[in-house]
């Protein structure tokens, strides 16, 4: 269950330092430029804390990068009004689905 938490905490931590860098606009501005930075320590510093715990690093990794490209498309269409159109939603579906496939054929659960 602690990896699952300190995995969520990786994930929120690089969505936030993601969106983020979209809203520095360039680090031009200095709070958002700060939440980037902040934001990738703690993405990376529980990735690596994930690792520790004993999840494989492909699990990880997948879990960790398909749950922000998602989130982060959908804050895009949401916060910033980006497109979106039926190839994207398929293809974030077969990200998911990757994933899925991933964990079930690692039969990975720390």
């Amino acid at each position: 269950m602690l990896v699952y938490l300190t995995l969520a905490v990786a994930i929120i931590g690089e969505i936030t330092a993601t969106v983020s860098l979209k809203l520095s606009e360039g680090f031009s501005k200095p709070i958002p430029s700060v939440v980037v930075i902040v934001g990738y320590v703690v993405a990376f510093g529980a990735l690596s804390r994930v690792l520790h715990l004993g999840m494989p690093i492909g699990v990880a990794y997948a879990i960790w990068s398909a749950f922000g490209v998602a989130a982060v498309a959908g804050i895009g269409v949401v916060v910033f009004e980006e497109p979106l159109n039926a190839t994207m939603v398929v293809g974030l579906l077969l990200v998911i689905a990757g994933v899925v496939a991933i964990e079930v054929g690692s039969g990975a659960a720390a």
